[in-house]
């Protein structure tokens, strides 16, 4: 018996292999398209929320906030939504709304902060700060909610400053929730002197300022910004930059210096001065000494792992 495959069933069985191996290609694009599309997703969706913050989907925080907003001490502003930073009379006012899981917030602070520590010390500028929730509500989690709340209770010790940098130069990555544990804001809250009382852990562990939070963060929805950090210099925009220029430690000191030619320096305490600062490494510092007056509340230079 001859072993030879007749002609036509040697082309059949050819076509047949010839067309799995196509469908093998086809299905291994699909698989790399489907990986790809992935990875574009998830970028665009970092730059989405570090950036622009699109306002869109969950309200924002924790939907179970409830009570009375109780402003930290020291509050300021419409609503009492304002924490104040320096003294009150500089002739410059820097606003600035941020978010604790924000990653573009803490870019931004930590490239920023000594030159926001040096301008607030000279009396050239004040801070209003502003709190808002917005990572929560876009990616899901509380730590939004839970570090600004621990923050308003770092306020009513007189020390939202120093807390404020321990929490940007130790924020987690901003997908993972860390801040949603009190526990951590707890054990980081030992990093600034004095803060880690009884006082202060209650008011972390029972949410006292949670419906503040989220009344700041409405506050935010509702001001037809863009996104966090938003940063105003005498109410004009200076995020990511102003009059085309990008914003830098030398722009915002030559704005600031601008803005206030021919201006006297704010001398004035301010209305919750800090009672404590943070070291480079995000331990805890001395409060300076002095004769009894009180220092303006200035941002340290933390920059904790």
């Amino acid at each position: 018996m001859s072993d030879k495959i007749p002609e036509g069933n040697r082309s059949a069985r050819e076509r047949l292999a010839q067309q799995r191996e196509q469908e093998k290609g086809r299905e291994k694009r699909r698989r790399t398209l489907i990986v790809v599309s992935a990875v574009v997703g998830v970028l665009g969706l970092a730059a989405v929320v570090g950036l622009i913050a699109a306002n869109v989907g969950k309200d924002g925080g924790d939907d179970t906030a409830s009570g009375p907003a109780i402003a930290p001490s020291g509050a300021s502003g419409e609503d009492a939504l304002t924490l104040p930073v320096g003294a009150a009379d500089a002739p410059s006012t820097l606003t600035v709304w941020e978010d604790f899981r924000c990653p573009v917030c803490a870019q931004f602070e930590n490239a920023l902060r000594d030159t926001v520590t040096e301008l607030v010390n000279d009396g050239q500028v004040k801070v209003e700060y502003h709190l808002a929730t917005i990572i929560d509500g876009n990616l899901g989690g509380s730590g939004s909610l839970r570090a600004a709340n621990a923050a308003a209770c770092a306020q009513d010790a007189g020390k939202f400053a120093p807390y404020h940098d321990v929490l940007f130069s130790n924020q987690p990555p901003e997908p993972d929730d860390a801040y949603g544990k009190n526990s951590r804001l707890i054990e980081l809250a030992g990093k600034v002197q004095g803060l880690d009382t009884p006082e202060f852990r209650s008011c972390v562990e029972d949410g006292d300022h949670d419906s503040w939070v989220k009344k700041s963060d409405t506050a935010f929805r509702e001001g037809g910004f863009q996104g966090t950090p938003t940063v105003l210099l005498n109410g004009e925009s200076v995020f990511p930059a102003k009059d085309g220029e990008q914003i830098s430690p030398a722009a915002l000191k030559k704005w600031v210096l601008a803005a206030n030619k021919g201006k006297k320096p704010g001398t004035a305490a301010p209305a919750a001065p800090s009672e404590g600062t943070a070291t480079a490494d995000g331990s805890a510092a001395p409060s300076p000494s002095g004769d009894g007056a009180s220092a303006p509340a200035v941002p340290s230079s933390a920059a904790g792992s």
